[in-house]
């Protein structure tokens, strides 16, 4: 996926004998695509398309909900896309808004970061793709979204079945955070696609759209491929939770046992400390008449040793080794 940029950009783009071209001036039939533009490009946009300047500034917002409005010779809709950033260590997929205004001579999408929804049909990835027929192509943005949320979706699962394998290998913390962070993308692709699943319900609706038969079917494609996303969504964030509960329960598991066996063992080395600190007091002691005699090392040895075998074959009977 690309990579967010922090770049300013408006292109224009026009079909012409089924061939995408780009273009210097708005003409009719034009997609102009904007990215994190400036106050003044807005401004400029708004006054060449004869828009309200908050209808173009309405999808810049990072916070921005999904939704659909009509104004008097357009309409704005909003639908948030999926972006990945690979220098984000906390959250390597999230979605944004991404606005598109049709318009009665014209199609504008405007967007904080350069994606990949648009990319596709600058590349040419997008069939029977024409920017003079702008119901259409509000739909494939649509399409092309929910395909982009499902090929993000098996990434992410990718990369949680490659934690997963590490975690087998080293239970570390290390692991659980990244399970983590990913979790947060689900949580973040959830709630967007359900916001895009209730706009789509509503274009439906939307008196000042029509869509022809054709049209229609595409729309169909779009709503089940977004519920399709939306099931995965939820299925890999159920995996990834009970993934994290279990390896969770088995490093505090493991942690339990480190603990158990260094008791243990400090228990076991103590005892011949015990002994030989009593042993060296200046007292008479049972087992050794004259503590000057060189039998007497060997028979306190022997006696903290003998203590200590059977104290370790006391712990392995009750399985605490």
């Amino acid at each position: 996926m690309t990579a967010p940029g922090k770049v300013h950009m408006i292109t224009i783009y026009k079909t012409t004998l089924a061939v995408l071209e780009g273009i210097q001036e708005f003409e009719a039939d034009s997609w102009v695509n904007v990215v994190n533009p400036t106050y003044e490009e807005l401004e400029r946009l708004s006054h060449e398309l004869a828009v309200p300047l908050d209808i173009l500034t309405d999808p810049l917002d990072i916070d921005e909900r999904s939704r659909c409005e009509a104004e008097d010779n357009a309409t704005l809709v909003i639908a948030r896309i999926p972006v990945a950033d690979d220098t984000s260590q906390d959250i390597p997929f999230f979605t944004i808004p991404l606005g598109i205004l049709v318009g009665e001579h014209h199609i504008v999408t405007i967007c904080r970061k350069d994606n990949d929804v648009m990319h596709d049909f600058m590349n040419g990835k997008v069939r029977n793709f024409s920017t003079a027929n702008r119901t259409r192509f509000l739909l494939q943005i649509f399409l092309r979204t929910a395909l982009l949320y499902l090929r993000d979706l098996k990434e992410i699962n990718t990369s949680a079945n490659i934690v997963q394998e590490k975690l087998h290998r080293a239970m570390e913390n290390r692991q659980l955070i990244k399970l983590l962070s990913l979790q947060k993308s689900l949580v973040y692709f959830t709630t967007s696609l359900r916001s895009n699943e209730l706009m789509l319900e509503r274009l439906q609706k939307l008196p000042f759209l029509r869509f022809s038969e054709e049209q229609i079917e595409l729309l169909d494609d779009v709503i089940v491929e977004n519920k399709q996303a939306i099931e995965m969504a939820n299925i890999y964030n159920n995996i990834l939770t009970g993934m994290m509960d279990a390896f969770a329960s088995i490093i505090s598991n493991n942690v339990g046992a480190v603990v158990k066996l260094l008791t243990s063992i400090t228990i076991v080395l103590a005892l011949p400390t015990l002994i030989a600190s009593i042993y060296g007091m200046n007292v008479k002691l049972p087992f050794v008449r004259n503590l000057e005699d060189p039998v007497a090392f060997w028979i306190v040895m022997g006696i903290a040793f003998g203590m200590t075998i059977g104290l370790v074959y006391y712990f392995i009977r009750r399985r605490w080794f």
